[in-house]
């Protein structure tokens, strides 16, 4: 297996802190707006808490797999070969970013949020409509919508999706990079955001934002040993 997808799922994994910090509130509040016999009862707590991640992570994988097609579509084009070459360098170069971002170092690398601005306009009404959660159905609805919620970090990691090798890979890496977020999100919700202040500690941040960086430079030494910095001669 190619360790580009193990990365993506260690990359969620390391991002918790960002998570945490970013989406804690937006947990919380949904945790709060279950209706009484569901937040008295743990076992319905935890099933729709993992309804509204998997609502969440599907989000995630269906921009995955249309990033995907797309970079397959490219990809199929002879005179287009030296574009995988630049995306896959772009992929792992952008994953240092996220290292410094998370690590507190990088903070204007936020500004690629801008880009799903417009589309969350479009999405919070729906959002706003399907509060309160009074169903599974609506728990995994609105797990969907809030997986489109504007997050820097779910773009820059969509840069690598085109070069996953069609629709199904570009699905997976980013499922994958969603799992790895789970335990997070899992537990931020499950404490109804009482982890914010544990996303906002600047040590677990840098010691993150370095593991990132580190699994980064790895990443552009792998694939530049295969050929990526370097195109193979024909």
């Amino acid at each position: 297996m190619s360790p580009v997808y193990p990365l993506a799922f260690l990359v969620g994994l390391l991002s918790a802190l960002h998570c945490i910090g970013m989406c804690g509130g937006i947990a919380g509040a949904i945790g709060y707006s279950l209706p009484r016999k569901v937040r008295d009862r743990p076992s319905r707590y935890v099933i729709y808490q993992l309804l509204f991640n998997l609502g969440r992570i599907g989000s995630y994988a269906a921009a995955g797999a249309l990033f995907g097609w797309l970079g397959a579509g490219l990809m199929r084009h002879a005179a287009l070969g030296w574009l995988e070459h630049l995306m896959r360098l772009l992929a792992a170069t952008v994953l240092v970013g996220i290292g410094l971002y998370i690590g507190g170092w990088l903070p204007g690398f936020a500004v690629i949020e801008r880009i799903g601005i417009p589309l969350w306009r479009w999405l919070e009404p729906v959002r706003q409509h399907l509060l309160p959660v009074d169903s599974p159905g609506a728990a995994l609805l609105i797990g969907v919508v809030w997986g489109w919620i504007p997050c820097g970090l779910v773009y820059s990691m969509l840069i690598g999706a085109p070069v996953q090798g069609g629709a199904l890979g570009g699905a997976l890496y980013m499922a994958l990079f969603g799992l790895g977020s789970l335990p997070a999100m899992l537990a931020t919700g499950l404490l109804a955001g009482r982890l914010n202040a544990l996303g906002r500690d600047r040590r677990l941040q840098s010691v993150a934002g370095i593991t990132l960086i580190g699994l980064a430079l790895f990443t552009l030494y792998y694939q530049g040993y295969n050929g990526l910095l370097v195109p193979p001669s024909d």
